[in-house]
């Protein structure tokens, strides 16, 4: 396995520069600025992220505008009290995409984000303080307690919310089986164990986040 310098150094190489690859990567946001967004907005693009799951992206966001009326500014409190009449009144919303399976999947994700709340004061402070070296556990927790919420759909909610993580997208598994971290695309939680520990080896080594490390990690990969 390469160190962090050795793989940026090539990601680098390939992307014009350090300069150039800095501005390619985002940088995420504090827990501080995490713990301050509103509980509603972690749903409503909990949401978004789960509708585009298996869907055209572009349609999911020119459409979220009328969604975010549909669904009354994703409070958690009050869709989680939604009935089964209730989201049958929105499958004939034509302001969202339809499909009963997602939105009874909204209903459950939204009292996802109501226990949270009552277990840690917000939803938001869950999701700021899990630790970035036991990422792969947020992502176990998001799969057991959520709906809709396992392969990279959880990855991409929370790399869009500013939360510090890793997309383990076609690139980036390529990049961790060229670094023999895994042998095939990690299902396992093995595997994932053993991607977490390379990742924090790599956060020792001066990565700084899991997203700056996950993005070089992509840009080694030649696409």
């Amino acid at each position: 396995m390469k160190s962090f310098a050795d793989l940026y150094a090539r990601a680098a190489e390939r992307k014009g520069g350090p300069e150039a690859l800095d501005a390619l990567i985002s940088r995420p946001k504090s827990a501080a600025a995490l713990r301050k967004i509103p509980d509603d907005r972690w749903l409503s693009a909990m949401t978004k992220s789960v509708f585009q799951a298996g869907f055209n992206w572009k349609v999911v966001e020119n459409k979220w505008p009328g969604a975010e009326e549909a669904f009354l500014g994703f409070d958690p409190q009050r869709i989680a009290g939604w009935s089964d009449d209730d989201l049958d009144l929105l499958m004939k919303d034509t302001r969202i995409i339809r499909q009963w399976r997602k939105l009874k999947a909204t209903r459950h994700n939204a009292q996802f984000l109501v226990d949270l709340a009552q277990e840690h004061g917000s939803a938001a402070r869950f999701f700021a303080d899990y630790p970035s070296t036991d990422f792969v556990g947020l992502l176990a927790a998001m799969k057991q307690r959520g709906a809709w919420l396992g392969g990279t759909t959880a990855q991409y909610f929370l790399r869009g919310m500013g939360r510090d993580s890793f997309i383990l997208s076609r690139d980036v598994v390529a990049a961790l089986r060229r670094e023999r971290v895994i042998e095939r695309e990690p299902k396992s939680n093995a595997a994932l164990q053993d991607v977490q520990l390379a990742f924090n080896a790599w956060l020792e080594d001066g990565g700084n986040s899991l997203t700056r490390i996950s993005r070089v990690l992509a840009m080694t990969v030649e696409s």
